[in-house]
């Protein structure tokens, strides 16, 4: 039955309008959307403190060269209570699979893990649209370089991919033979040693790559492998975070005094996550598919255990 009052001329001049502001308002929705995402940043405030026993998290805004937010978790290795674990890999992996794909969110839920970290190169990888990337979470993707879970290595170690291996004591080295030796627990591998003898190594692998501001994940140690710190530089969000090149990680990373430190997977995949009695919460600002706190499932993360914080 129709509305006689919706046909007449005075009524028509109404609806008029407010089509074109449902129309507008439609259309408007993904550019509010986007904005919020960007206000639900992390603020462009430094600030430090302690996350757990043996787990200090440190921010750090800069404006130069270029707007920056680094992050950086120190980490005492043989603090009581801090372990270390690897995702799992397949129990079987084969050539064409050697892991799921999770977020880093959804391993340290699964594991129940306080702190986690984005870890190993991957492939297949494919990043075209929003809704068009490659992969999702539950995935099948392989791994680039040795990774160790729980004593099992489900994927092999390779002579020019570097290795961050953890022994059962907790004791962790870096190594650029790419294979972590027998009895080792835990492992991750990166594409380059950029900290060798705290001093900034020659950069001969991606180049080009490493000359660009980009976002960033690396791994340290001090000397003795007791000390390990996590560094993350966002990136690739103008005014906000803008992302460095690995001569600047480096000189980054040597200002924390660190001895040796390898670069891990970066760019989408740099993702911080830490566990809060309301759920995981990121501590940076990844940027997957080009929308910031969107996370990227990966093939594995490097993840820690710690106790409670003391009241």
């Amino acid at each position: 039955m129709g509305l006689p009052w919706a046909t007449s001329p005075r009524s028509r001049r109404f609806l008029k309008p407010l089509r074109w502001l449902v129309i507008l308002g439609l259309l408007a929705s993904p550019l509010i959307a986007y904005g919020c995402l960007h206000l639900q940043r992390p603020p462009r405030l430094s600030q430090t403190r302690r996350l757990f026993p043996g787990m200090v998290y440190t921010r750090q805004a800069r404006s130069e060269p270029r707007p920056l937010m680094i992050h950086i978790v120190k980490l005492d290795l043989h603090s009581p209570g801090l372990k270390v674990l690897v995702s799992p890999g397949l129990a079987q992996p084969t050539p064409d699979q050697e892991a799921v794909a999770h977020t880093t969110a959804e391993f340290l839920s699964q594991f129940k893990v306080q702190l986690a970290i984005n870890a190993n190169f991957f492939f297949p990888f494919r990043e075209k649209t929003p809704w068009d990337y490659y992969p999702h979470s539950g995935d099948p993707v392989n791994l680039v370089g040795q990774a160790i879970s729980n004593g099992s290595e489900y994927s092999q170690g390779e002579s020019d991919w570097p290795v961050l291996c953890f022994a059962a004591s907790q004791r962790a080295r870096i190594l650029a033979s790419g294979q972590c030796p027998a009895g080792t627990a835990q492992a991750v591998a990166g594409n380059l040693i950029f900290l060798a003898g705290g001093q900034p190594t020659p950069l001969t692998r991606d180049s080009a790559d490493s000359q660009k501001p980009y976002p960033r994940t690396a791994v340290a140690l001090d000397r003795a492998g007791q000390t390990l710190w996590l560094i993350l530089i966002d990136g690739k969000q103008p005014l906000y975070s803008e992302g460095v090149t690995l001569a600047e990680l480096s000189q980054i990373t040597q200002q924390l005094g660190a001895d040796t430190a390898l670069n891990l997977d970066g760019g989408g995949s740099t993702t911080l996550v830490v566990a809060t009695p309301s759920g995981p919460q990121l501590l940076n600002a990844p940027i997957h598919t080009k929308l910031p706190l969107r996370q990227r499932p990966l093939a594995n993360q490097l993840g820690f255990y710690a106790r409670p914080q003391a009241d």
